[in-house]
């Protein structure tokens, strides 16, 4: 295809690509501040993470989603926060957009932590209005046997999640808007413990910021990085950061979620048909 994402192509193109498949895969980012990086940072993770996964299955992408419920950035002035309710309906009239025009597996992505608290509604609701199974994909979370967390503590690497982040600007063609650190946005050769270490205990009752509402009272909190001292060492950082993005991806196994999203979707009309009172409508 000429491009995977959707607005770059023309109307034309977007009715022959659902001639013969109808999946579509919608980066949902976030603006916040990310430490010496540009505050969409997570945006651009999420749609380098869609390009590959649209690749491996043959999919499309929404893409340019990048306002949502932020969480504990909320003190940066580049944190742009959305209400948690806000972002709820936002998501779901673009998902019974797609679904209209179309694009019935949809697969929304994302690594910024608090989005579950959005997505995850989005997801039951289209279920239970429409009885159409959309999947979640979130990174952060166990999926099969890989973990985020697990991928990136087995990087050689300092930093593996910031070589992640500058292997997803290049993938895009952005590199060049990652700066590099200056006195004044070095939050890594000062590290300290995060301002919210003492409320641990309560913080990890339930995942990533659904347990109890908080504010990072520090812009190292979210989050340090790497010194990046050259283009020369940013561009080598970047290769790296591919490399571990392209392992997240086949980790997925695109191909299989595809088709296991297709056998839900017959399952689930067939069920439906026996049990008539389990449909909303």
């Amino acid at each position: 295809m000429r491009t995977r994402f959707l607005s770059k192509l023309t109307d034309v193109e977007v009715t022959k690509y659902l001639d013969h498949n109808d999946i579509i895969i919608i980066p949902v980012g976030v603006t916040e501040l990310h430490g010496g990086l540009p505050a969409d940072s997570e945006t651009v993770m999420a749609e380098a993470l869609a390009l590959k996964m649209a690749e491996a299955c043959d999919g499309l992408i929404l893409h340019n989603l990048p306002y949502f419920y932020a969480g504990s950035t909320v003190r940066g002035k580049s944190t742009v926060q959305v209400p948690v309710q806000a972002s709820i309906a936002y998501l779901l009239e673009i998902s019974k957009s797609l679904i209209r025009q179309g694009f019935h597996r949809q697969i929304f992505v994302t690594t910024h932590g608090p989005a579950h608290i959005y997505i995850s509604p989005v997801v039951r609701e289209i279920f239970d209005e429409y009885n159409i199974p959309i999947l979640y994909i979130d990174p952060l979370h166990k999926i099969g046997d890989t973990n985020f967390f697990e991928l990136l503590a087995d990087a050689e690497s300092e930093d593996p999640f910031t070589e992640m982040i500058l292997g997803a600007y290049d993938i895009l063609g952005r590199l060049e808007d990652v700066p590099l650190t200056t006195p004044d946005n070095d939050f890594w050769t000062d590290r300290k413990p995060s301002t919210t270490t003492f409320a641990s205990k309560v913080n990890g009752m339930a995942f990533q910021s659904g347990a109890m509402g908080m504010i990072f009272g520090d812009t190292m909190d979210h989050m340090p990085t790497l010194y990046l001292e050259s283009d020369e060492q940013k561009a080598e950082l970047a290769v790296g950061g591919r490399e571990l993005i392209d392992k997240m991806v086949a980790a997925f196994d695109m191909p299989e979620v595809v088709k296991q999203m297709k056998e839900v979707d017959d399952f689930v009309q067939v069920q439906a048909e026996k049990y008539p009172w389990t449909q909303r409508k």
